[in-house]
């Protein structure tokens, strides 16, 4: 095994268990956790999930992995902030939604090789990946992690609340 892959697994291993995790909340949490902020002032849980499962759903193509699957939910939970739009969708479809995108990203970054991880994603140009080759798919894994054990805290608050 190489140093290549050691970090890919272990990038990998991390993201499968922040997603598991994360997961976990989300199905602990009674429709009525969903709908309280998790601190005042701060994001629903409700809003959480739809915007993580947004998030996750850009790094289909973003990563080479497929098509989106869910861009509806770009304007409810990425272009507008909690509390703004009257009718969400569903905790459950949220759910459903969560899991589907999650499995098919599991699907794509097993599939990738290696070299696949080093390549440039597909907001880069050629030309700027030239000047800097940390910007590629692996850096979008990691930040991603980064980005769901950050909300993952915030989840944690919301499991607290009765």
């Amino acid at each position: 095994m190489t140093q290549v892959d050691l970090l890919v697994n272990a990038a990998l291993a991390n993201w499968k268990l922040t997603v598991k995790r994360t997961t976990g909340i989300f199905d602990e949490l009674s429709d009525d956790q969903y709908l309280i902020p998790v601190a005042p002032g701060r994001n629903r849980p409700i809003y959480l999930l739809g915007h993580l499962t947004a998030v996750h759903d850009l790094m289909l193509p973003l990563l080479g992995i497929g098509e989106r699957q869910h861009s509806e939910l770009d304007v409810l939970f990425l272009s507008s902030p909690d509390g703004t739009i009257d009718v969400l969708p569903t905790i459950s479809n949220l759910k459903k939604s969560w899991n589907d995108v999650n499995a098919l990203l599991l699907q794509g970054f097993t599939a990738m090789t290696p070299d696949q991880w080093l390549q440039r994603h597909s907001s880069m140009t050629d030309e700027d990946f030239a000047a800097d080759l940390t910007r590629n798919r692996y850096s979008v894994l990691l930040n991603r992690t980064n980005h769901t054990a950050f909300h993952l805290g915030q989840l944690i608050l919301a499991r607290k609340k009765t």
